[in-house]
């Protein structure tokens, strides 16, 4: 396998040259940072070609995937050269089975990476060029794994209209199997749940047979016949599995169990023999059923939004799929139904319970536009109390919302693919365990051919020495190591987006779980987000109304948060009085705007912005009364209109009401050190620290400082990055785990971050971490339980102790840290539970 891949993928990028240079800058600025990228840089665009991105990658780390969603978050997109495939299929019992799976794929020429979950998820990165979807879906056919068709697809990945932008997550590329087929798909004649009837099957046998040779002794022969019927039905799967490691040049624990039970009818033990690979094969099934139940719920999110909307046409109402909403449609809600659709209200008042997206505890009231037309041209920027969900429910009022999103493209729909996508991400000890197996398996062989020659060194007959190794082989199998970690993390991510978190994979999960340093940001996301106007000075000579027609001239401009307080309290302070228009907006970054009003340029930003870069300082009049707001605990920005000084308007936002609660359960789950940085002045940003209890406040920090501050803070310790997962992206991208708040109304939030928490509520910002942490500590668990089995086990088969035992408590160790993994389903925060 390569570990670590370089590709140079042509990029589209936007047609306004400044706005391509803004994209190219933050793209490289955002993947440098991140856990797994070697190098990134742009190769720049010529006659002949696009500009291109070489990327030095690890895949296993952060896969091509990922690239894209950051990409897209920047304003770039990669072009369709490379092709992502997202199946749902049948025939991945168990992590091995996928692990081979995975191997084989990676094989094929074209493919640049491959994944595939037990839970019944396969990623694919391919070249166009050299390799079609087509030949990924033959290949997979050939080893008895079949895409999942119809209802049941739909229900695991959310399906779309076409293949856009390289990627395919539907059923609509790649040679369709018949449907027929789909009964049939794990290749044999009872269905999906062939290898437990089999395994069954074998157990019955077993048991005949047995209790024909114990009560019998004239039927010798026909005990022998039910222990051979048992091992071709406890060894058929097994054996497929074990021919295609072979092929990959790869001893794995099927072949350990095949040499075993090969082993035990050499000597005659054909009840031994036929034993283990009853437990083995019924063990794979149950594996396979347990990791149904987390695959199961995580299917259950898809599941959350209704198949057909009542749509409002032409004057009359009609039941419709909801595949065929457009963007724009007026869907009417009943009390208490599900919403079809993401959009905003436009009839009706209602509460909406949003747990299902979000996780919100409480109902949130919802009331219509005052304005469709102006919410239709910026969806993305209304308030909490207009926009609503697909899957979330309706209270008690009749609402009628306006279509934004196709279904296709909806926070739900998104929510589920992402989460699928997670599922194929491997965390470091996953990825550690099976570097350790790949060592760890030819080993256990070497040390079983040297046990076979134990009657050299000993007196005992071969046949003893050969039952010993037999027995030691069976004990040495790392069958519980295998999904002691894919079945915890499966489960973890699961239950994160039952909680309205979502985890973007094992990497994440684990790194979350163990860190002990969070950064904040400031404005959104310790405090509202939502600053207010509580000072207006002017300057001498110069009228309030004069100031503040001004600043809400070119504000409105804008969309930084304290430009809408701005333009908000402004128009509410001048009443009636009109507005003059203003024009050539150029946001200086992290400083403050310069625009154009009645033909004169004007100057609106922080007062470090005055006095350098040849911008004229400000009057002693102007910085005593910055100096007099800062200590007040203001955030201040000064107006200058040509030369004169107009004045300086005073801004407050307030701590969130969740922050200190929250801030107090992250300390009692062991961070230990919180950091806000903020770009408003230190004093400001060290009396919000104070109040919500963060430990340290870093101020006055431009866009670039807060990535230096970042990188800094790795370099000590991991820590994790909380933002809005826009504004802070740089930031967040350099963070050891990218943590975004509100994400279910951003998509540049959802695309950014590792951990997305879908409510802008900090209150689940301890529900991550607590759950995080409960899966690292079942991971520990289960490791601790599969290698001391083996340990155990190990040295009691070398000292006597037969086949059959050790098959029970190796099968029986397998399953204990499945179903340990699984109580993460139903994990609660303390806080939650109180």
């Amino acid at each position: 396998m390569k570990d670590h891949l370089r590709l140079d993928i042509p990029l589209l990028l936007p047609d306004v040259p400044d706005e391509a240079d803004q994209c190219l800058d933050r793209l490289t600025s955002d993947l440098k940072g991140r856990q797994g990228i070697d190098e990134a840089h742009i190769i720049a665009a010529n006659a002949d070609n696009p500009a291109q991105l070489c990327i030095h990658y690890d895949p296993d780390v952060l896969p091509l995937e990922r690239v894209r969603q950051v990409a897209r978050s920047a304003g770039a997109s990669l072009t369709e050269q490379y092709q992502h495939l997202l199946w749902s299929v049948d025939g991945l019992g168990h992590p091995r089975r996928a692990r081979t799976v995975s191997d084989r794929l990676r094989q094929l020429p074209g493919v640049v990476e491959s994944e595939a979950s037990a839970a019944g998820t396969i990623r694919v990165e391919l070249s166009r060029a050299e390799i079609t979807a087509n030949d990924i879906s033959s290949a997979l056919a050939e080893m008895g794994v079949r895409r999942r068709t119809g209802a049941s697809a739909e229900r695991a990945l959310p399906r779309e209209p076409h293949d856009h932008a390289g990627h395919d997550h539907g059923n609509h590329a790649a040679a369709e199997s018949n449907s027929d087929d789909h009964e049939h798909i794990h290749g044999g004649i009872f269905g999906p749940n062939t290898e437990l009837i089999f395994a069954l099957l074998c157990g019955a046998i077993l048991a005949t047979g047995f209790a024909i040779e114990k009560l019998t002794t004239f039927l010798a022969w026909i005990s022998l016949v039910c222990y051979l019927a048992a091992y071709v039905l406890g060894g058929w799967f097994t054996l497929r599995e074990a021919i295609e490691n072979l092929r990959l040049k790869r001893f794995e624990i099927d072949t350990l169990m095949l040499v075993a039970a090969a082993g035990a009818g050499a000597l005659g033990a054909w009840a031994e023999g036929a034993l283990l690979l009853f437990l083995f094969s019924l063990g794979h099934a149950l594996e396979h059923y347990a990791m149904g139940r987390a695959k199961r719920a995580i299917e259950a999110l898809a599941e959350l939004a209704p198949q057909t909307a009542m749509v409002r046409r032409d004057g009359s109402v009609s039941e419709v799929p909801v595949e065929d909403l457009v963007v724009g449609d007026t869907v009417v809600v009943k009390p208490n139904e599900r919403l079809p659709a993401d959009g905003f209200v436009v009839v009706g008042r209602s509460s909406v319970d949003q747990s299902p997206v979000t996780g919100e505890s409480v109902p949130v009231d919802k009331e219509p536009v005052p304005d469709r037309s102006q919410a239709a041209a910026r969806p993305d920027k209304l308030p909490a109390q207009h926009r609503v969900f697909a899957g979330t429910i309706n209270g008690p009022g009749a609402i009628e919302i306006a279509v934004t999103r196709l279904s296709t493209d909806t926070t739900l729909a998104k929510v589920v693919k992402m989460v699928s996508e997670a599922e194929t991400q491997k965390s470091p000890t996953q990825r550690f365990t099976d570097r350790f197996e790949r060592v760890f398996v030819p080993s256990v062989l070497g040390g079983v051919v040297v046990l076979l020659f134990a009657w050299v060194v000993i007196d005992e007959p071969v046949r003893d020495s050969f039952y010993r190794a037999m027995a030691v082989l069976v004990a040495a199998s790392p069958c519980a190591l295998a999904i002691a970690t894919p079945s915890a993390v499966l489960s973890g991510v699961a239950r994160a987006a039952r909680g309205g978190v979502l985890i973007k994979g094992g990497g994440p999960l684990e790194s979350l779980g163990s860190l002990t340093a969070l950064a904040f940001d400031k404005t959104g996301t310790l405090t509202e987000g939502r600053p207010r106007i509580t000072d207006i000075v002017s300057a001498k000579g110069v009228e309030d109304d004069e100031l503040m027609t001004v600043a809400v001239a070119v504000e409105n401009l804008s969309d930084h948060p304290l430009a809408a307080a701005i333009v908000r309290d402004g128009r509410q302070f001048l009443d009636e009085e009109p507005i003059p228009a203003a024009h050539d907006l150029n946001s200086l970054t992290g400083r403050g705007v310069r625009a154009r009003v009645n033909g004169e340029a004007v100057l609106i930003g922080k007062a470090e912005m005055f006095g350098s870069d040849g911008i004229a300082p400000l009057s002693s009049e102007m910085a005593k009364a910055i100096e007099r707001l800062r200590e007040q605990g203001r955030t201040t920005m000064v107006v200058r209109m040509g030369d004169r000084d107009l004045g300086v308007i005073g801004l407050m936002d307030t701590p969130r009401v969740a922050a200190k609660a929250a801030i107090d359960r992250l300390k009692s789950l062991g961070i230990s050190r919180m950091i806000m940085i903020s770009g408003d002045n230190q004093r400001v940003a060290a009396a919000i620290a104070a109040d919500v209890g963060v430990n340290e406040a870093w101020g006055d920090l431009m866009p670039e400082d807060k990535v230096d501050a970042i990188e800094k803070l790795r370099k000590e310790m991991p820590v994790a990055m909380v933002g809005d997962g826009v504004n802070d992206a740089p930031a967040i991208a350099n963070a050891t785990v990218g943590i975004a708040m509100g994400a279910a109304g951003s998509d540049v939030a959802l695309e950014t971050a590792d951990v997305a928490l879908m409510a802008d509520d900090l209150a689940h910002l301890p529900f991550a971490v607590g759950l995080s942490r409960q899966t690292r500590w079942i991971i520990r668990q289960n490791l601790v339980v599969s290698l001391g089995v083996v340990a155990l086990l190990v040295p009691a088969t070398i000292l006597g102790l037969g086949i059959g035992p050790a098959v029970m408590v190796h099968e029986g160790s397998t399953l204990l840290v499945v179903f340990n993994a699984l109580r993460l389903l139903a994990y609660r925060d303390n806080a939650e539970a109180a």
